[in-house]
């Protein structure tokens, strides 16, 4: 990188990504609200956690690497639609997440309630008959598909030229066709799966891959290097470096989910293991403990109600199988991969390179 280029303490505050993302987003907030409040006044409490479950929090990264995409092809900097259309992954990114708690029966997100938790509390807060599980399940799921409706709405009315949407759009279906059955995938893997068999890695992989990888990174600067016009040369190779980039910032997550530290992560600690998530980091311990202790593993991940001490026992035994070495070797070989596959892209403006190897190394080096 240029000694020339001076780049903030996060790269996704870069040239105000974050903020103008940010404002892109709140913008259309107050839109759909008053959509919302015309509709029914009831609905405020469906506007109310939108607005803050979009608003407060979130690093986003897929809205950043969307937009460093397009300034990789040239875009201008100062352009508004890029906003608007970078803020439609915010909002993909928020439906999964709305999806994701549910399926995973997380109780909270960011530090807050996951958006099921949350209305489960309005029923009881209201006295309201039924069933409150199943209404704050129902709300969640249309909450989340009412995200996915936007995203869709946000990207197509960006105000970016339309024959410019409609070369990016089908890497944007794609992206969201991909995350869900990478998804899918995921839910699949802790009840057909055999944790104990040589295609465990290999399916841990693909899960890692579809539901994160190429979701997170790759299709984001390839959607935004379309907008802006990209030759296929450089969509090729800002997915060799978002790909691998991808996969490495999973991996990182995967560690965080099992170690990670909930001040940091806004997560309880080892949700993942409560969870039953079948991660590589997971694949790599089994493999590599010994046939009781792989079993006990197995038979613990996921299960109900486990406690602080029993948490504890099933990270030492992860750590002791030797499989958070190989993760984190794995995820230095990939960065530099990444960063090899940068190094090479056909990218004109210096400080564009240089903003996304400082993305990629956030992207990877998170503390526990």
């Amino acid at each position: 990188m240029p000694s020339s280029i001076r780049l903030p303490r996060n790269p996704v505050d870069a040239e105000d990504v974050r903020d103008r993302v940010n404002r892109a987003l709140g913008a259309f907030m107050v839109e759909r609200a008053a959509l919302l409040s015309g509709i029914s006044e009831q609905l405020g409490p469906v506007s109310d956690a939108l607005r803050d479950f979009l608003l407060d929090g979130g690093k986003r990264l897929r809205p950043a690497f969307c937009y460093w995409g397009w300034r990789a092809a040239g875009g201008a900097a100062d352009e508004p639609g890029i906003e608007r259309a970078a803020a439609a992954l915010e909002l993909l990114q928020a439906s999964a997440l709305v999806h994701d708690d549910l399926m995973d029966r997380s109780d909270t997100r960011r530090g807050l309630p996951a958006v099921h938790r949350r209305f489960e509390n309005l029923h009881r807060a209201g006295g309201w008959r039924g069933d409150r599980e199943q209404y704050g399940a129902s709300a969640a799921v249309l909450l989340g598909d009412l995200l996915l409706i936007w995203c869709d709405e946000l990207f197509q009315r960006s105000g970016l030229p339309a024959a410019a949407v409609a070369a990016a759009k089908p890497a944007f279906d794609l992206m969201r066709t991909e995350v869900m059955l990478g998804q899918y995938l995921d839910v699949l893997e802790p009840v057909a799966g055999d944790s104990a068999d040589d295609g465990a890695i290999d399916r841990a992989r693909t899960v890692l891959h579809y539901k994160s990888a190429k979701y997170t990174i790759e299709r984001p600067l390839q959607v935004g290097a379309l907008l802006a016009g990209a030759a296929p040369g450089l969509v090729d190779a800002l997915g060799g470096f978002g790909l691998p980039l991808g996969e490495a910032f999973q991996l990182r997550d995967d560690l965080l989910g099992v170690f990670g530290d909930p001040a940091v992560t806004g997560k309880p600690a080892g949700d993942d293991l409560r969870e039953g998530k079948r991660t590589l980091l997971v694949a790599h311990a089994m493999r590599g403990l010994g046939r009781a202790d792989a079993e006990h593993l197995d038979a613990r991940l996921g299960a109900p109600g486990l406690t602080p001490g029993e948490i504890a026992e099933l990270r030492d035994l992860i750590t002791l199988s030797g499989a958070p070495d190989l993760v984190e070797a794995r995820i230095d070989a990939l960065l530099t991969e990444a960063l090899n596959a940068l190094d090479a892209a056909p990218i004109a403006d210096g400080p564009t390179r240089g903003v996304l190897r400082a993305l990629a190394d956030a992207a990877t080096v998170r503390k526990y």
